[in-house]
């Protein structure tokens, strides 16, 4: 059994450990997770395979509501959930090689989805990697154009990097 359970300050080591493996061109400290996992716990989630509740997690996903066009800088700490949050930005997602299609990604959109859609939140949001675009391509997010101070805020996490997004599937605002 696959599928997701709310993470835990007591999941955070082992989110370090995956985060080495997944992202070893994109670090974070500990304390980047530590705060997202504070401010909006309802955003953090472990990813398990086989073994259900307590299977050994194989990923992650961080989220948290945000502001359209906004991305925090990478490795940053929020100080506090954006004043007038217009989506829910996912920070971060990380499966081990392991635990890739096993359909935990669109499982974890399901709940991205879910999350959104219970704060009100019209749009989702990302910043893809290069690796990951196509995948966040075939799910619907599309790039936004931001326009320079964007463009600058990507450069800052490297190469290739795409602020992307997509409605909340049956949102009209």
């Amino acid at each position: 059994m696959t599928g997701w359970r709310a993470m835990e300050p007591a999941d955070l080591d082992r989110v370090m450990a995956i985060a080495e493996v997944v992202h070893p061109d994109y670090p974070e400290e500990r304390a980047v997770f530590a705060e997202r996992l504070a401010l909006f716990p309802d955003g953090c989630l472990m990813a398990l395979a086989d073994g259900g509740a307590n299977g050994a997690p194989v990923g992650y996903a961080v989220m948290h509501p945000g502001r359209l066009g906004a991305p925090p800088p990478l490795d940053s700490p929020l100080g506090g959930l954006p004043e007038g949050a217009d989506c829910l930005y996912l920070h971060d997602v990380a499966l081990l090689p392991s635990a890739r299609g096993l359909g935990l990604g669109v499982s974890m959109m399901e709940r991205m989805e879910g999350i959104a859609a219970g704060r009100g939140f019209g749009w989702l949001a990302l910043t893809s990697t290069p690796k990951a675009r196509a995948f966040w391509d075939r799910n619907g997010f599309v790039a936004y154009d931001g326009g320079p101070a964007l463009a600058a805020k990507l450069a800052s996490y490297g190469g290739g990097m795409a602020y992307m997004t997509r409605r909340v599937l049956g949102s009209v605002s």
